[in-house]
């Protein structure tokens, strides 16, 4: 078995599974937000639960519309806090301690082996730890709640080989860009994704999360890389599940990809597979760029957002948002001396919130106006007005085109 297979074997109780079979699967963390999160506890009192299966293993991050952006968020956000005290759920994780996929790394839900699902669909990026994880929705978090199982499809899974050496400047987002570009916005429905190769073994944690993190944008079910010593480093684990993917584990396909040859990479409106060099999209003139969200807003990101606008400035009629993707991120940066050097060029940094990733509240775009965006999603009015244009580039393609005020490739500044 491979290691999804592996993992859903184990949760469900069997000594094998194989795809397409059913499993009713034991559930090791369950999460839901401030807009999810609402809707599961409406749903778990008209199913008749009165207490959840393990408080301890449930956590409620209000992270989407944080500080409350309205009177209806502020209500959003009471009805999770009264939940929480009603039930006795430790994790709850209020304004300011950042995104949830992050938090959930940090507040140590997240564990090699496990099974993790959330009312959101970026919680796949787990999977950069050797978990299984995905998103569901809320009714089903209601049922989670209830009873701590869940029934899952097995997935067909398709494994990527990554090999080669980086450029610099290109990163792990310009490489899940340029697969969601080869594979398509619906080619792995319900797949599992698992990213194998040198590249990936040499790659950071972060830059791991960022894979994982958008393996829904190509409809797969869940992303998955094999954990490893940096994987429980990060952890900050003594000792893990180091499950892994038998030899002759079957596929359904595998692809190979060697990133040597890698230039950075944009998503362009209206689709995350319009994928194109960035040497393509060069003269597109921006209102505005985005560094953050659960895909690059983390540490990594925002020391390579510093080092590209050292000394630099924000183009004048051009506006930077930077979002720490936690309060942990943020003080980090802080000692780093990240956040003073992204200021004095111009940025404005926000708290810790998803922000304008989903166009809930901060950074909106009017109409006609362009954004380049770290996150995950370039939809039609995805943030702010239906006739805004968004494009989605690493934080280094971000950073460079808030400096010279259209898309410019981070290499173009490198000097």
């Amino acid at each position: 078995m491979n290691i999804t297979e592996k993992i859903l074997a184990k949760a469900s109780n069997q000594k094998t599974v194989s795809p397409k079979e059913i499993v009713e699967a034991n559930v090791d963390a369950v999460m839901v937000n401030d807009l999810t999160g609402p809707l599961a506890v409406d749903s778990f009192r008209k199913i008749g639960a009165k207490k959840v299966w393990d408080p301890s293993k449930i956590a409620i991050v209000l992270d989407h519309l944080a500080p409350a952006s309205s009177e209806k968020a502020a209500e959003l956000h009471k009805i999770l806090r009264k939940f929480a005290e009603e039930q006795g759920i430790p994790g709850l994780y209020d304004v300011g301690e950042g995104v949830c996929h992050q938090v959930m790394v940090e507040k140590g839900y997240v564990k090699p082996g496990a099974l993790i699902v959330g009312a959101d669909s970026h919680t796949c990026t787990y999977g950069a730890f050797g978990a299984f994880s995905t998103g569901i929705g809320s009714t089903e978090a209601a049922a989670v709640f209830a009873t701590g199982k869940i029934w899952l499809r097995v997935p067909e899974t398709i494994r990527i080989d990554v090999v080669g050496l980086f450029h610099s400047y290109v990163t792990p987002k310009d490489l899940i860009l340029h697969i969601i570009g080869h594979i398509g916005a619906d080619g792995a429905i319900y797949k599992s994704i698992e990213f194998t190769g040198s590249a990936v073994r040499r790659m950071s944690v972060e830059g791991r999360m960022t894979l994982c993190n958008m393996v829904v944008e190509m409809g797969a079910k869940n992303g998955i890389i094999e954990p490893d010593e940096t994987a429980i480093k990060y952890l900050r684990l003594e000792s893990a599940e180091m499950v892994k993917s038998d030899p002759d584990a079957h596929y359904e396909k595998v692809l190979e990809i060697d990133v040597s040859s890698l230039e950075p990479q944009v998503a362009c409106p209206h689709s995350v597979d319009n994928v194109k060099p960035v040497s393509d999209v060069s003269d597109v003139e921006i209102d505005q760029a985005f560094i953050g969200s659960c895909t690059n807003g983390r540490i990594e990101d925002l020391r390579l957002a510093a080092q590209i606008l050292r000394g630099k400035n924000v183009k004048k009629g051009v506006r930077l948002l930077i979002i720490p993707a936690s309060r942990m991120v943020y003080l980090q940066a802080l000692r780093e001396g990240l956040i003073e050097t992204l200021m004095e060029a111009g940025a404005v940094v926000c708290n810790p919130t998803c922000g304008p990733c989903l166009g809930g509240h901060l950074g909106l775009l009017a109409e006609d106006e362009v954004c380049i965006s770290s996150s995950n999603r370039n939809f039609i009015g995805r943030m702010g007005s239906v006739k805004a244009k968004i494009y989605l580039a690493s934080p280094a393609t971000v950073a460079a085109s808030a400096v010279t005020g259209k898309i410019t490739d981070p290499r173009m500044l490198e000097a």
